[in-house]
């Protein structure tokens, strides 16, 4: 029996010395577009488009600069007109490029028009001579936030970190998909880490539930206690209802985010409604504004 095993031993590290090292020569990945486009009730829309980047490209701040588009064609219509997106820009940081995107401002004399409750709009982009279409629904207010409070976080962590809860209440009938901000302070909205819900269990019932704090997904976060506020605090809700193609993007980009890494994970399909094989979504917004003082 011992000499079967050292036998089987040697002829294993036999097999394990004739092992070679193996290049694949990966083809070039393809360049898409990548639309962020958003419209929001009261607002003038906002349309970011970039390129798309490799996987494996080192990313910095002059790629990302490089990586927006600039001289496309951009309309919208909202029922009654088209109206043409100009290009603007918002100065970066030291570390961040300029932000290019596409919108109207207060100055334009041409057609212009904000978010309206109940309304369709169609966005077309022309780049490079080809054409991309979408579509969105601000849809009216129907699941909404009836009010915000605090309590204590659990456990042993800092006595200054605090639970948001909000008492939310979901009209009967199926089909009220909401996504959620957090602002604190003067600080900027961010969606949180699971930020998109259905009303599947939900429908027809007032109920409670922790508000997460939102997440900058370019920072590490620290799962133990991301989602708690501070004493002293100013905190700000905003909770929007969309319509379902909205909720699938979003849907599947952030199990997509939250599974890199776990080798149990299934691979799932961004869900785009962009046209002609672009990447990303165009997305309406329905929104509301609640706000909570932490004393």
């Amino acid at each position: 029996m011992l000499r079967l095993s050292v036998f089987t031993l040697g002829l294993l590290l036999s097999f394990s010395s004739c092992e070679k090292d193996i290049a694949i020569k990966l083809q070039p990945a393809s360049t898409d577009l990548v639309v962020d486009a958003s419209i929001e009730n009261g607002q003038f829309p906002r349309v970011y488009l970039s390129s798309s980047i490799s996987y494996f490209s080192q990313v910095d701040p002059a790629i990302l600069a490089r990586s927006f588009v600039h001289h496309a064609g951009v309309s919208m219509y909202d029922g009654n007109q088209t109206a043409q997106l100009k290009e603007d820009s918002v100065p970066g940081n030291n570390s961040q490029p300029m932000i290019y995107y596409y919108s109207f401002n207060a100055g334009d004399t041409g057609r212009k028009f904000v978010g309206l409750f109940n309304h369709r709009y169609d966005l077309t982009i022309t780049v490079d001579d080809k054409t991309y279409t979408a579509s969105t629904t601000i849809t009216s207010i129907n699941k909404r936030i009836d009010s915000l409070w605090w309590v204590p976080a659990p456990g042993g962590g800092d006595s200054n970190d605090v639970v948001v809860r909000a008492r939310i209440i979901d009209p009967a009938g199926l089909g009220d998909y909401t996504r959620y901000y957090t602002r604190v302070n003067d600080g900027p909205f961010y969606p949180g880490l699971q930020s998109v819900f259905d009303d599947q269990i939900t429908d027809g019932t007032i109920y409670s539930v922790n508000v997460d704090r939102g997440v900058d997904r370019n920072l590490t976060i620290n799962l133990d206690n991301y989602s708690f506020f501070s004493k002293g605090d100013t905190v700000q809700i905003k909770l929007a209802n969309i319509d379902k193609a909205t909720y699938d993007f979003w849907r599947t980009m952030e199990y997509n985010y939250q599974s890199i890494g776990n080798p149990f994970s299934s691979p799932t399909r961004v869900i785009s409604n962009i046209s002609n094989g672009a990447l990303g979504y165009f997305g309406g917004y329905a929104a509301q504004y609640t706000s909570l003082i932490i004393q």
